[in-house]
């Protein structure tokens, strides 16, 4: 082909690789592995914009890259296609979000293929296929087969625990459990029903059945992640959200924070993103406090009391009251009568507000006096117990010790209801105007510390602590266990069914594996039933045996993304979820590459359920992503018309840019595909949006056109920025773009996108090209030995290229093709020594170009990727030459070349005949002539 044409060219080697499967995988090789994945996406019915490839290249390039290195590369791709957007379509259609998904990926497949990555296409998966999440279900079987041994720092099958049970109770068990699993012997457990020992054991279980504070949401009839909640509105529609507690499967992730804290030391991934999973995880370590509770001032102690975790127990003689969260179980047992009303309208308030929004806002102070009173246990004073929406129910014990001399959200408290704020250390300045939390000096109105350090007091009051019998030393976690219920359709049906226990009470019992999958039922529709069931509540006959209901929540989002990696290794596999001689060639994933927005979401489940999956012997590895990049974020290039507001006129009226500031005007996003250059198309505007133009619209123009504003914002439908990519491959080709978005910038910093700047690209390529046919289009390449100039060009870029890939500097490696096309332009190079090794090199970045020199070249067909990376040698990357600044008296003045062999003397020599050098000594001899052997050249006169 003679012509440059990239549709053509690029169609061709598409079919060419499906046909001949040219990037299938074998799960075995003499070659060494590598695993390189994308997270992969949720098919949203809008497709892919020109944003979301950015990754998808650069780990495509990767993967390509590793071929040519003599590497046994698998690089699959799948969908997350269970999703909220899905569901909510169905909803308002009536369509089965099963079509809509397929519809989906049957497009996102095709523009993935469209831009030529080389995935392994015969391993696709998609969470919502039943041959998948029978696995999932499976998973989590095991998960509620399983306890957590603290004593051993893993997990182990239930019977290891119930063996535990037999011989000695559990008063030397030392697991993660429900906070309120009392003690028992062996005796009473062997004296009890199989009934009694069941209820017990699903204290212990690693996925377990909860009451739990949620995000409500009643609009979408579903529980929400944190994620999933802005501004207390879902980000899905927008709807308003609660605080409510409700009955949840649970997952027992806080079993697994020291070693999901741990295990960040062991992974190659950025600071900043390690730092938000620690900051997620949030260990803490303290004490545990109990204050006994009184219902009035005058009083003493009652039945109740309330535990506090603390960091700072040396600040134990500060507290002047307590903050209990408003969902805290003890709120309606301890409010008097005189404050109901006032309680009941503060939880009334705090329903309204996610976690997330009452986290972070610091500034508001609000709350409830209960009525009730905390007793500190070291002095006996009665303190006030409030609820205050800065508490978390799940956060610790739910509780806070107030101490407003130490913390500045406690002062401001104490300030707002006129509280006490009691000085404790004698370093504390003016604690009267804001909260001092120094541990430096030695106590004050301290008790037993007064005197002593911070270290010194710690130790003293946490050992009297546990001799009194009132609180202990503690590690704690800000991390809470993961809420695995959502009441919607369109997710994984979870394996469990219920059946009444001797008093009427359901129990859940798992469904047997070969009763997996548990397919999704037949509904009329996907709305919750008029009971207030979630939409599974709708299917007719569901049930297990003899009438036993299923349970009618589905599984989260994030459930199948918490192990898709490993049946990419055995996707067919029938039997396991991947075979053990798959997971233990492929191990992990090598490189992994995705967005920072899943930082406290998905990798951090993903580790967790990894973890487990390698306690219980399943899988080989403890962590499941060993190097993981964070793309940035392609943002769009908006363009904005400018409407005059005037009632002069009739009509729309709309004034080009530069001619805005006469007029008073509002600005209007407006369609980014009808512009070009900043120019708009008047017509195509008036066609397409006759809502706020059409075809009377008057437009007030520069030089004859119409100038668009400009604005770097998020790519989004909303803003009329969204850029397709099949419009760009139609124009320019996939390997225009795949080059371009390399182009605009660094992998992990954020750019924006703009369509001008595409065509020196496409310029680039067809210069590439060029160098192998003539613009008559006749081939013009030469089996003639290449010239030094020449290699020494090749040699340059391949340990250019080499590095850069190596480093993920994927724009700076398009920056030096485009130098080397150039230089190899200017010295008129046709060699096929040279050629051949620069169409190998440039394949990652530009395949199907690549594939048709290839095979232009006289090599086997479609067999580029299966080359070698060129080697670069060392005498041709050396400079023979080096570029000497000549300073004189501090200020360079001319820049001269001299060979690298060149002696001092001469150097010198040559520097004091140059006319430039002559021109700045002004007639003046040298005092001296520094010569600095490949740095420099010093005249001082």
């Amino acid at each position: 082909m003679s012509e440059y044409s990239p549709r053509e060219i690029e169609k061709k080697w598409q079919n060419f690789w499906e046909k001949n499967e040219t990037f299938q995988v074998e799960n075995k090789s003499d070659l060494p592995k590598y695993y390189v994945l994308d997270m992969f996406p949720y098919p949203s019915g809008a497709g892919l914009h020109v944003g979301h490839p950015l990754g998808y290249i650069a780990s495509d390039i990767y993967s390509r890259y590793k071929r040519l290195k003599g590497f046994n590369v698998l690089h699959p791709m799948g969908f997350d296609s269970f999703g909220l957007p899905a569901e909510q379509y169905a909803i308002q259609t009536g369509q089965h979000p099963a079509i809509t998904t397929e519809q989906n990926i049957t497009r996102y497949i095709e523009q993935l293929k469209n831009l030529g990555f080389s995935y392994d296409w015969s391993r696709e998966v998609r969470t919502s296929d039943p041959s998948y999440y029978k696995w999932t279900q499976w998973i989590f079987t095991e998960l509620f087969e399983s306890w957590y041994n603290n004593d051993t720092q893993k997990a182990e099958r239930i019977e290891t625990l119930t063996a535990q049970f037999e011989t000695n109770g559990n008063q030397q068990v030392n697991a993660a459990c429900d906070e309120d699993t009392a003690a028992f012997t062996a005796e009473e457990w062997n004296a009890w029903s199989e009934e009694e020992k069941y209820k017990i054991t699903l204290k212990y279980r690693i996925t377990y059945v909860a009451d739990a504070t949620v995000n409500w949401c009643p609009g979408l009839g579903s529980v929400l992640s944190n994620d999933e909640v802005k501004d207390g509105v879902s980000e899905r529609g927008g709807f308003p959200v609660i605080q409510k507690l409700m009955r949840q499967w649970m997952m027992r992730i806080t079993a697994y924070s020291q070693r999901l804290l741990d295990g960040l030391d062991n992974v190659d991934w950025t600071e900043s993103l390690k730092e938000q999973q620690r900051n997620w995880i949030g260990r803490s370590v303290g004490a545990l406090v109990t204050f006994p509770v009184a219902t009035s001032k005058e009083g003493g102690a009652g039945a109740e009391s309330i535990t506090v975790f603390t960091t700072r127990v040396d600040t134990i003689y500060g507290v002047s009251f307590m903050v209990i969260a408003p969902e805290h179980e003890l709120v309606d047992v301890i409010t008097t009568p005189e404050q109901r009303a006032d309680i009941d309208a503060y939880i009334d308030f705090t329903k309204k507000r996610s976690e997330r929004d009452r986290m972070s806002d610091v500034k508001t102070v609000s709350g409830a006096f209960t009525g009730a009173y905390a007793i500190n246990p070291f002095n006996e004073e009665k303190i006030p117990v409030y609820i205050a929406d800065y508490v978390l129910a799940g956060y610790g014990t739910g509780a806070v010790m107030a101490v407003p001399s130490g913390d500045q959200r406690d002062w401001n408290f104490a300030k707002h209801f006129n509280l006490p704020i009691i000085p404790i250390l004698d370093s504390q300045k003016e604690t009267e105007i804001q909260a001092d939390n120094t541990k430096e000096g030695k106590y004050i109105n301290s008790g037993m510390i007064n005197g002593l350090t911070f270290h010194e007091a710690n130790k003293v009051l946490i050992q009297w602590l546990e001799e009194k019998g009132v609180g202990k030393g503690k590690i704690n976690y800000r991390l809470r266990d993961a809420v695995f219920s959502r009441q919607r359709y369109w997710g994984e049906p979870v394996p469990v069914f219920y059946k009444n226990d001797s008093s009427g009470q359901p129990l859940p019992y798992l469904l047997k594996e070969e009763e997996l999958p548990l397919n999704l039922p037949a509904i009329d529709k996907y709305l919750p039933t008029e009971h207030g069931e979630p939409p599974l509540g709708r299917a007719e006959g569901w049930g297990h045996g003899s009438g036993n209901p299923y349970e009618l929540s589905t599984m989260p989002g994030w459930a199948g993304s918490s192990w898709y990696w490993y049946r990419y290794m055995d996707a067919k596999n029938e039997t396991e979820f991947a075979s053990k001689e798959s997971i233990d060639y492929w191990r992990s994933v090598d490189l992994y590459i995705g967005g920072t927005e899943h930082a406290t979401g998905h990798l951090l489940y993903s580790r967790f359920w990894n973890k487990f999956l390698k306690d219980r012997g399943f899988v080989s590895e403890e962590e499941p992503f060993r190097k993981l990049i964070n793309q940035g974020m392609i943002q769009g290039r908006s363009s904005f018309v400018y409407r005059v507001k005037s009632e002069e006129y009739s009509k729309p009226v709309f004034v080009s840019d530069g001619l805005k500031s006469q007029y008073e005007v509002s600005a209007l996003h407006v369609d980014v595909n009808i512009v070009e250059n900043d120019i708009l198309d008047v017509e195509k505007f008036k066609a397409t949006r006759p809502d706020i133009a059409g075809e009377n619209a008057e437009f007030i123009l520069e030089d004859g056109k119409y100038h668009c504003g400009v604005e770097v914002e998020k790519m989004s439908k909303s803003k009329f920025n969204v850029v397709n990519p099949d419009d760009i491959v139609t124009r320019y080709g996939a390997d225009t773009l795949r080059l371009y978005e390399m182009f605009l910038g660094p992998l992990e910093q954020a750019k924006p996108w703009n369509t001008n700047g595409i065509d020196g690209t496409y310029r680039f390529i067809r210069k590439f090209w060029r160098l192998f046919y003539n613009d008559q289009g006749q081939w013009v390449v030469k089996d003639e030995a290449a010239k030094p100039e020449e290699l020494k060009v090749l040699h340059k870029t391949i340990k250019k290229i080499e590095e850069d890939i190596e480093n993920f500097s994927f724009n700076t490696g398009v920056s030096a093709f485009m130098m080397c096309v150039n230089e190899l332009g200017s010295l008129k190079c046709n060699k096929r020594a040279v050629l051949q090794e620069l169409v190998i090199l440039i394949s990652p970045y530009a395949p199907h170009l690549s594939e048709e020199l290839w095979d232009a070249l006289g090599n086997e067909k479609g067999t580029v990727s299966k080359a070698a990376f060129p080697k670069w040698e060392q005498q041709y990357v050396i400079d023979a030459v080096f570029e000497y600044p000549v300073q004189i008296n501090g200020k360079v003045r001319v820049t001269l070349p001299f060979a690298l062999d060149t002696a001092p003397a001469e150097i010198e020599k040559e520097v004091l005949a140059n006319e430039v050098v002559i021109k700045w000594l002004e007639g003046n001899t040298p005092k001296k002539v520094i010569v600095v052997p490949k740095r420099i050249v010093n005249v001082v006169i």
